[in-house]
C-alpha cells in the first residue's frame, strides 16, 4: 500500500480507502442492496490487515449501522483515520429537526452521536454532507466546526460535494481543509478547474465512487437491475444500460492480470491531486481487488487517450 498527504491535514493516508456506504446496508432502502454484518466485518478486517488507514463513512448510512461496524473493529485505534459526516437529520425520525439540518446546535449534536457508534474521543475528518452552495458561501457553518476542532471533538473538517463548483466555493471560502468529491472515468469534470485550484490551496482531495456505482466493475450486462433498496434500482433503465455499454467498451483497460475495477481505480489515482480513493466494499475479496489497485503502475498515456476517445471522441 502506497500513502499520500491528505492536504494541510498533514495526514499520511493509504491512497485507497474504505467506502463504507454499502456496509450501512439497505435496511432503510438506500444503499447497495443486502448485507451480513460477519462478511461486512470480516471486510474491514481484511482492509486493516492489508494497509488500509482511511475509512470513510457517514451518520446516515444504515442510519448509524456503518458507523457502529466501523467501531466495532476499529475502534480507537489512532493509527487508523476515520471520517464521518453530518447533516442528514433525517436519521433521528425527529420532525423537529427536520430533514436536513446543518445547525450549530444539531451539528453537535449529530457529532457526539457519531463519536458514541465510532467508540472514539475524536473524530479524524468531519464532513459536511452535501451542503448546497449558498450554505458555503455564507461560511457561518464552518465556525460551529471550527467550535468543536478548539474542545477536541473533532481534529479536521472538509465538505462532501456534489458539483465542482461547490467545491470551488469551499476553497474561497478558505475553511475546510478538504473535499470529498465524484471522479472516476465516466465524470471527469472535477479535473478541468477544481483539482489544479485544491493542489494550489493544498486542499486535500477524497475521491468518491471510482466504480462509478459498481458499473465499472465490468460485471454488469444489458439486463442490469436492482431489488428494492438498492439506489440503482430508482435509476431509469436506458440511464443503467448507458453505464453498462459504457462499462464494456472499456473492456480493453483488463490486460495483465487488471480486472476492470484495479484500471477505475488506477485511472483516478493518476491524478495527483488526489489524496485517497474511497471505493466501497461489501466483502473481503472486494477489498482485496480494491486495495491492490495501489501497487500497480500507473496507467499508460495511450489507455489514457484511448478512454478518451471512447467516452469522448477525442
Amino acid at each position: 500500500m502506497n500513502f499520500r498527504t491528505l492536504g494541510r491535514t498533514g495526514l499520511k493516508v493509504s491512497e485507497v480507502g474504505f467506502g463504507a456506504w454499502a456496509i450501512g446496508g439497505n435496511r432503510f432502502g438506500n444503499s447497495y442492496g443486502p448485507t451480513d454484518d460477519d462478511e461486512s466485518e470480516a471486510a474491514i478486517a481484511k482492509a486493516l490487515a492489508l494497509g488500509c488507514t482511511f475509512f470513510d463513512t457517514a451518520d446516515v448510512y444504515g442510519h448509524g449501522h456503518s458507523e457502529e461496524l466501523l467501531g466495532e473493529v476499529i475502534g480507537g485505534d489512532p493509527n487508523i483515520f476515520i471520517a464521518t459526516k453530518v447533516g442528514g437529520s433525517y436519521m433521528y425520525n425527529d420532525p423537529q429537526i427536520g430533514h436536513i439540518n446543518f445547525s450549530p446546535q444539531f451539528i453537535r449534536f449529530a457529532c457526539q452521536e457519531s463519536l458514541k457508534r465510532l467508540r472514539r474521543d475524536c473524530i479524524d475528518l468531519y464532513q459536511l454532507h452535501n451542503p448546497n452552495i449558498d450554505l458555503i458561501r455564507d461560511g457561518r457553518v464552518f465556525a460551529a466546526l471550527d467550535q468543536l476542532k478548539s474542545e477536541g471533538l473533532i481534529r479536521f473538517y472538509g465538505v462532501s460535494i456534489f458539483t465542482p463548483e461547490e467545491g470551488i466555493a469551499c476553497i474561497q471560502n478558505g475553511s475546510p481543509d478538504t473535499l470529498q468529491v465524484v471522479y472516476n472515468i465516466f465524470f471527469q469534470a472535477p479535473a478541468q478547474e477544481l483539482f489544479p485550484l485544491a493542489k494550489r490551496n493544498n486542499i486535500g482531495i477524497i475521491a468518491r465512487e471510482p466504480l462509478a456505482n459498481g458499473f465499472l466493475t465490468g460485471k454488469y450486462r444489458d439486463n442490469a437491475s436492482f431489488a428494492p433498496g438498492d439506489i440503482r434500482a430508482r435509476w431509469p433503465q436506458q440511464h443503467l444500460l448507458a453505464y453498462v455499454r459504457a462499462a464494456q467498451a472499456l473492456a480493453f483497460l483488463q490486460k495483465d492480470g487488471r480486472s476492470l475495477a484495479q484500471a477505475a481505480i488506477r485511472f483516478v489515482l493518476d491524478q495527483d491531486a488526489v489524496s485517497t480513493v474511497i471505493p466501497g466494499a461489501k466483502k473481503e475479496t472486494h477489498v482485496e481487488e480494491n486495495l491492490a489497485a495501489s501497487d500497480l503502475a500507473p496507467l499508460s498515456e495511450d489507455a489514457h487517450q484511448q478512454i478518451r476517445k471512447v467516452l469522448f471522441g477525442g
